[in-house]
C-alpha cells in the first residue's frame, strides 16, 4: 500500500458507500492504511489516498511530550456523514500527504459532528472541535473528491500547484509540509 500523490486523478473521485458485507474485508486495509499515516507523520488518511473509493478514513491527532512517541489511538470512520457544523470559520494551514511539500491556508468551521461506523460496524458520533474538526473536515473532503487545491480561487490554485511542483522536483515525498523537511 502507498500514498497516490496530486494530481492523479484518483484524488478527484467521489467514493462509494462501504456496504455491509464489504466490511470484514475492509478491517485489514483500515489498519494497514493507520499504519502508513503514521509511518508518514500525518494524523489522517482517507481511502481515495491508497487508491481505494470507498467512504472510509482514519484521523488520530493524538500529541505526546517533546521527546516522547505520541499514543497511537487511531479514530476509524466508515461511511461518516457530517451531522452539523458550527463556530465561525477559522482559517489556517493544512499539510496533505498527498500534496507533499506545501501547506495551503484553508477556511473551516471549527466545530463538527460526524456519524460513522466503526470497524465492527458499529454506530458512533463524535463531535469535534480545533485541530479535531479541520483533520476530520480535511479527510471527508477526500471521499468526495476534493483536495486542498479546490479550497483556493483559480489564480490561487495555479500559483499553488506551481508551488506544489517546485516542491515534487526538490523530492517531497509524502509527510513533508514544507521545505525545511527535505533539507
Amino acid at each position: 500500500m502507498r500514498i497516490i500523490v496530486a494530481p492523479d486523478p484518483v484524488l478527484r473521485q467521489s467514493c462509494e458507500p462501504v456496504a455491509p458485507a464489504e466490511l470484514k474485508s475492509l478491517r485489514g486495509k483500515a489498519r494497514q492504511m493507520a499504519k502508513l499515516m503514521y509511518k508518514s507523520n500525518g494524523c489522517g488518511i482517507a481511502a481515495p489516498q491508497v487508491g481505494l473509493l470507498k467512504r472510509l478514513m482514519v484521523v488520530d491527532v493524538s500529541t505526546a511530550e517533546e521527546g516522547e512517541e505520541p499514543p497511537q489511538d487511531p479514530v476509524y470512520f466508515v461511511n461518516p456523514e457530517v451531522v452539523r457544523s458550527w463556530g465561525e470559520p477559522e482559517q489556517a494551514d493544512e499539510g496533505c500527504l498527498s500534496i507533499p511539500g506545501i501547506q495551503i491556508p484553508i477556511q473551516r468551521p471549527t466545530g463538527i459532528e460526524v456519524t460513522a461506523l466503526d470497524l465492527q460496524g458499529e454506530p458512533f458520533s463524535i463531535e469535534a472541535e480545533g485541530f479535531m474538526a479541520r483533520a476530520i473536515q480535511h479527510e471527508l473532503d477526500h471521499l468526495d473528491g476534493t483536495t486542498m487545491f479546490e479550497h483556493l480561487d483559480p489564480i490561487a490554485r495555479a500559483r499553488t500547484f506551481r508551488e506544489y511542483e517546485q516542491a515534487l522536483r526538490q523530492g517531497a515525498k509524502p509527510g513533508d509540509t514544507g521545505v525545511e523537511d527535505r533539507a
